[in-house]
Parts: C-alpha cells; sequence; structure tokens
C-alpha cells in the first residue's frame, strides 16, 4: 500500500498539465521530442452520464418523427437523456443535439433509425449534429487573437495579444501556426503541390485556414484555465517541439462549443439520406458515441471536426455507400485528444481516417474486409491523409494496416504500438495484390515510432523493406499523379524507430539498436533501427526490451475482459490464439480458431504466437457471428452482449493509477 504523501504527490504529478516526462508510460523508450501524455485522450474523467435522469416520456416509433425528437432534445434540462423506445423510426430530417443532453436508444439490436433526411450541420450535412455554429468544416473562424509568446514543448501558459473577442476560464481554443514552405530536412508538415518539389500529390483538401497562400495545418485544441493579463494558462500544453515564433502563430475560436452531449444504444440506416457526413461533432468537446450501429455511411460514418476529447466506443460500422474515394469509418479534421476505443468495422473502405489532428488514440479497433471499388487493391485500416497527422497513438488494433500517404500533405511522430496488421484480405476468394504492406510510410512522413508490433502474412510478404514486393514495411516511395511527382525520401526510413517488432519475414523479434542485443548480427545484419544520430528527434537506444503493456492505460482497464491476456499483442506473449489460416475457404485471414478456419489448416505460427484477438474481434467472431472474411450483409450487433462495461475507464482515474 502506498504511503498517503506518496500517493497525493503522485496525483499532482499525474494531474498537472505537463508533468514530468519521466512519469510517461513510453519513458526510457520514445524520446520525449517524439511523444507526448497520451492518457488524457477521450472524454476527460470518462463518458459521465449513468446516472443521469431520463426527460420526459419514451418516445415511441409511432410518435417518433424527426420533429417529435428534437423538440424534446432543445427542451431538456441539463445531464438528461431522452429514450428511443423499441422499433424502427423513420426520419425525414436529421437530428439535432445540444450541451449535456444524450440521445439513447434501447439498444443497436432494439432501436432502428432509418434516416431518409439529414440536418445541415453548418455545411457538413450530417445525420445526427453535434454543432452550434455553422461552419463548414468549422474553418470560417470567427474570433481570432495573436499568439505572441511561449511556444516550448510542454508550455502551459501562452501569451495573446489582439483579441476580437474576449476569453473566459473553460473556452476551448484553437493553436495554429503556417505550414512549412520548403524541407526542413526533419518533420515536415506541408500540402502543396505546387513548390518544387512538390510535398503533396493533390494539395490541401479545400478546407482549412491559410494566410498569404499558406495553409495552417498544425493544430492544437486547448482549454483555457486561468486568465491573467494576456497570460493564457492552457491545459493541455503544447504538444511537441515545432511551434515557432516564425509562422505566425495564432489562436481562434467559436462562439459556442458544444459539450457533454453523446448518442447511444441505437442502429441508424442512411443508405437512402442524402447527408455527406455522418454523426457530426463540429466545434465539441467531451461528447461521445457509445453502443451504436451504423450502416451504409456516405462519406463517413462518425465526422469528427474541430472536436476535441470526443470518445468514440463500443460501436459497430458496417458499409459504404460508393467504396471507393471518401468512404470512410471514423473522419478527423482538425482535432485534438479524440479516443476511438474498442469498436468493429466491417466492410468499410477505410475504417480511420486522419485530417490535421494531434494526440488522439485509435486503440483495440477491429476491421475486417476494407472494401474498396478496386477488389484487389488493399485498402488499410488506418491512413494518415493530409498534413499535420502528429503525435497520434495508434494501439492494440487488429486488421490489415497503416498507411501515411501523400495525397493531401505530410505529418509524422506518430506512434504504432501492439498492433496485429496483417497487410493482406481476401474476401469472397478475392484476395489483394496492390498496395499489401503492413506499414507503408511514402515520402516526408518522418520520425514516426514502430513498437511491439505483429507485421506480415506468411506466403505474401516477399522482404522486409523496400525489397521484393510486397515488402513487410514500404518506406520512402513518391508518387506521379498527373503532372506532379513527389520524390521519393530517404529519411522516413532513418528517421523512423523501430524496436520489438515481429515480422513474418524475418520470422523473429526484432531489438536493433545496440550490438549487445540478442540477434545484433543474425537479424538485424549489424544494422540499428533506432535514429539516434538525428540533429533533432533522434532517439536514444531504448533501456530495455521489456515493453509497458500500454502507452494509454496505467493499468489493465477496467472493461476488459476478466482471463483475458493482457496485452494481447506484442514480444512477449508467447501463446496468441491469432494466426494463418492455409487451404480453406477463407485463405490468409487472421483466425483465432480452427473454427473460424473453414475447411483449412489453422496454425499461430504466422504471428509467432505473439497475437490474440482483442475484444472487438471477439465480439464479431462469436457474438455477432461473422463471416472470416467479412462479406455479406450487416450483422445484428448490440453492445451489451459483447461488453459488460458501461463505459471506458478513464485513465487518470485514481483506481487505474494505484493498482
Amino acid at each position: 500500500m502506498r504511503h498517503p504523501q506518496s500517493l497525493l504527490f503522485l496525483l499532482i504529478l499525474l494531474v498537472r498539465p505537463g508533468f514530468s516526462q519521466a512519469q510517461q508510460l513510453w519513458s526510457g523508450i520514445i524520446s520525449p521530442s517524439r511523444a507526448i501524455d497520451w492518457t488524457q485522450a477521450g472524454v476527460v474523467g470518462g463518458i459521465p452520464d449513468a446516472n443521469w435522469a431520463q426527460c420526459g416520456s419514451t418516445i415511441t416509433p409511432s410518435t417518433g418523427t424527426a420533429v417529435t425528437i428534437n423538440k424534446q432534445i432543445a427542451g431538456c434540462p441539463p445531464n438528461t437523456y431522452v429514450l428511443l423506445g423499441p422499433g424502427t423510426f423513420n426520419l425525414s430530417t436529421g437530428i439535432s443535439m445540444k450541451s449535456n443532453v444524450v440521445l439513447r436508444g434501447s439498444g443497436a439490436n432494439s432501436t432502428f433509425l432509418i434516416m431518409t433526411g439529414a440536418n445541415g450541420c453548418g455545411g457538413s450535412w450530417g445525420w445526427i449534429c453535434f454543432s452550434q455554429d455553422p461552419t463548414w468544416f468549422g474553418y470560417a473562424y470567427m474570433n481570432t487573437a495573436t499568439w505572441s509568446g511561449s511556444y516550448a514543448q510542454g508550455a502551459t501558459s501562452i501569451t495573446l495579444t489582439g483579441l476580437s473577442k474576449p476569453l473566459s476560464v473553460g473556452q476551448y481554443i484553437y493553436l495554429d501556426q503556417m505550414d512549412d514552405v520548403s524541407d526542413p530536412g526533419t518533420l515536415f508538415v506541408c500540402e502543396s503541390n505546387t513548390t518544387s518539389p512538390p510535398c503533396s500529390l493533390e494539395g490541401a483538401a479545400g478546407a482549412g485556414r491559410k494566410t498569404g497562400g499558406v495553409y495552417r495545418n498544425q493544430i492544437q485544441i486547448v482549454k483555457i484555465t486561468k486568465v491573467e493579463g494576456s497570460n493564457y494558462t492552457i491545459d493541455p500544453g503544447l504538444y511537441g517541439i515545432r511551434w515557432s515564433a516564425n509562422k505566425g502563430s495564432a489562436a481562434w475560436w467559436p462562439n459556442t462549443t458544444t459539450i457533454n452531449a453523446g448518442v447511444e444504444n441505437l442502429s441508424v440506416d442512411t443508405l437512402n439520406s442524402p447527408g455527406i457526413g455522418g454523426i457530426v461533432f463540429s466545434n465539441a468537446a467531451n461528447c461521445w458515441v457509445r453502443g451504436i450501429r451504423s450502416l451504409n455511411g456516405n462519406r463517413n460514418h462518425v465526422w469528427l471536426l474541430l472536436a476535441t476529447h470526443i470518445t468514440v466506443q463500443d460501436s459497430y460500422f458496417y458499409g459504404t455507400k460508393k467504396a471507393a474515394s471518401k468512404s470512410y469509418g471514423v473522419e478527423s479534421f482538425g482535432t485534438t485528444d479524440d479516443l476511438i476505443v474498442n469498436n468493429i468495422f466491417q466492410k468499410v473502405s477505410n475504417p480511420v481516417m486522419i485530417g490535421p489532428s494531434q494526440g488522439s488514440v485509435y486503440a483495440y479497433n477491429f476491421s475486417i474486409n476494407d472494401f474498396i471499388n478496386l477488389p484487389t487493391f488493399l485498402a488499410l485500416q488506418n491512413a494518415a491523409h493530409d498534413a499535420g497527422v502528429l503525435y497520434n497513438l495508434f494501439e492494440g488494433n487488429i486488421g490489415a494496416g497503416f498507411y501515411g500517404d501523400i495525397f493531401h500533405g505530410t505529418g509524422g511522430a506518430n506512434t504504432f504500438f501492439r498492433n496485429r496488421w496483417n497487410g493482406h484480405e481476401c474476401t469472397g476468394g478475392v484476395c489483394t495484390m496492390g498496395g499489401d504492406f503492413a506499414l507503408r510510410l511514402d515520402s516526408y512522413n518522418r520520425a514516426e515510432n514502430a513498437i511491439g508490433n505483429v507485421l506480415g502474412t506468411t506466403g505474401i510478404h516477399k522482404s522486409y523493406e523496400n525489397g521484393a514486393n510486397p515488402p513487410i514495411y514500404s518506406l520512402g516511395h513518391g508518387n506521379t499523379e498527373g503532372a506532379v511527382t513527389v520524390p521519393s525520401d530517404s529519411l522516413v526510413s532513418s528517421t523512423l524507430l523501430r524496436w520489438g517488432n515481429y515480422d513474418t519475414v524475418t520470422g523473429d523479434v526484432r531489438w536493433c539498436g545496440d550490438s549487445s542485443d540478442p540477434g545484433w548480427t543474425t537479424n538485424c545484419g549489424g544494422k540499428s533501427e533506432v535514429p539516434t544520430g538525428l540533429s533533432q528527434y533522434a532517439n536514444a537506444v531504448p533501456s530495455s526490451i521489456s515493453l509497458p503493456p500500454s502507452f494509454y492505460y496505467r493499468s489493465t482497464p477496467s472493461w476488459w475482459p476478466n482471463g483475458k491476456t493482457w496485452p494481447p499483442i506484442g514480444p512477449e506473449v508467447s501463446s496468441g490464439n491469432l494466426g494463418l489460416c492455409t487451404g480453406g475457404t477463407y485463405p490468409y485471414n487472421m483466425a483465432t480458431s480452427s473454427a473460424f478456419c473453414t475447411g483449412g489448416t489453422f496454425t499461430a505460427s504466422d504471428a509467432g504466437g505473439h497475437a490474440n484477438s482483442n475484444p472487438a474481434m471477439d465480439c464479431y467472431v462469436n457474438a455477432m457471428g461473422g463471416p472470416p472474411d467479412g462479406s455479406g450483409s450487416a450483422l445484428s450487433f448490440n453492445a451489451s452482449a459483447c461488453y459488460s462495461h458501461s463505459a471506458v475507464a478513464a485513465p487518470k482515474d485514481l483506481a487505474a493509477i494505484v493498482q
């Protein structure tokens, strides 16, 4: 048991913004210049509505028009929920949410919303809208200030001058600065396809602030906690070492931020809706999606636009209308500190699509059949698609892989930890043959961190890095689109930190950083994979080959099933239940048992025994009876049948810290 004085000191360190880097879960492994404190991601303190009261009578399908539902939401007092009863609701317009109110169904297998209309939702045309400001992409900024002081990493006090409107404690503001206009030779935030050489194929995605024609894609959303003249205390402190007085740094903010609101426990089908976005959070904070079943998204199922501390968890996302470009699951743009955890994606072209974003966590999700209208091309589970994707954590996910592309710009310093990415899919007997990489980082995706992952598929991947096609790692390749050519970039490989990853080509865990470590000659070929010699973002050789279970949770999360291996994936895991199905109906799909390997042979050796299923995969396989190749129509889903928890516990919760 801890002494009370020691416990108090620990709590002070953990709740104080910008607390010591020595307290970080990644301490001794990742350089502080390449990582942040991820434990604050998601709704602060956890989703709060477990004891909220019901507002009004339960709405039934016979009376539950969109007008009725919206009227009841609008009239609710704070900290209440509107309950939709069992049955099918046919809604000709979208639903508008407000702060401190939840829309709750009677279960995703019981309450069904059939959407034939949408809300304007500030230009995003969503089906369920968490936004009170009419701001397309949130970037028609309403209030501005000059950020004129304090840019150091971790700074929690900044100087703001020239405010167009006063700021007060509790408000959220958006900090940004201009992109790089030339290659600094290190971490590079750029979206231009007209510079020489260009840093992207298509330029900006058509949204975002810019100054003098230069976009501002490095964005961090912070909360004002204290005001003293022109000095403003913020939480969290500044992420990374890139903030600069020489890049026109500024602050801006909306008139209204939607806070503490959510949607839960219902199914929504938008096949016949003209909406563009799905569930839209724009200028929103501490809001959530939990326990939903979302079918047939158009551009996306969930859209996070200038949103911070949003949690998307325990949900099932199926299908997209186009199965092509702009066919996403959860899409982020201009976000900070969001948490996407324990979700199932089936037949979604790009389950996680990320634009400018910092400090978010994508964890313990399962995706299968990332279906795109080019059936032999592998669409990977996660994609960094725009400039300014920085300092995000991808942990414990199971799916095809990660793609840092160059279509709309560049980023870096993201961390990939304990994921099982196989880099290959087969559906209906058709297997992917293009883009089959477990980790693909195109030009200018620099200073990334890959630690403790299990990568590749035996018999598919032919080389380790940039060799015989396909390799496990595709690093630093450029591309050409029309008249634009982005050149190759050797710095992607030389700035990448790799430590403790298992891959199916070398068939071993690689600790390639010091000649005194195992495998330096036989497995590493005498080549270090730790970038110790950089002028910026250098990383010392990690002090140990022992990795923490998580970079997000300080102990086994309270929602993790009893008796299930924690952590589920990693170099020290030796009896994993994920492997390779050969000779059966569905080859090359990860299987949890021979029952999931129809007519074939299941072996765990493909992952070296280093990977177990996560709860989202267990739900898909066991409770939902999902096809092994992810084919077929949408499945019945109810989170309570899969997960016993009512909310993902906040990592800063006292019980989680002191266990």
